[in-house]
């Protein structure tokens, strides 16, 4: 939700300032009411929404038939987490799959296109660790 109040939001900034200086009502010396890195956490959040909306008009399968297509690959499995991302040139759904009596995931990637698997591989606890963390590093940043 937050995402689509900052998308609202930038347009409705944008929209106003370029109406402001099309009427030539616009004061240049009057500051903005917002400081540069506002604006700059604003701006990374409408992309990050527009991206993630363009990779869905993109896509030609579905994630439900992308999910079923993974769980096939991992029998007994229950989706813990997934997403839709381009990874090395690749439109891909990207699933978590845990197994009972199995300790890390499986992670099993889907075309998101022709909707074959193109990737199958089993993370460790460990893995999966240094992965959350790598994440949040990489978060943490693109905030900044």
């Amino acid at each position: 939700m937050f995402k689509v109040i900052a998308l609202a939001f930038a347009v409705a900034t944008i929209s106003g300032a370029a109406g402001a200086q099309a009427t030539g009502s616009y004061k240049s010396a009057a500051k903005p009411a917002t400081t540069k890195s506002t604006t700059a956490k604003r701006s990374r959040a409408a992309k990050k929404a527009e991206s993630q909306a363009a990779l869905q008009k993109e896509a030609k399968i579905s994630e439900e038939t992308a999910r079923a297509t993974a769980l096939k690959e991992v029998p007994n499995g229950t989706v813990k987490s997934s997403e839709l991302e381009r990874e090395k040139g690749k439109l891909i759904y990207s699933f978590d799959i845990t197994v009972p009596g199995k300790t890390g995931i499986e992670e099993v990637n889907v075309n998101a296109i022709d909707g074959s698997v193109v990737g199958r591989e089993h993370e460790t606890p460990k893995m999966e660790k240094a992965e959350a963390a790598k994440e949040a590093k990489e978060k943490k940043a693109a905030k900044k």
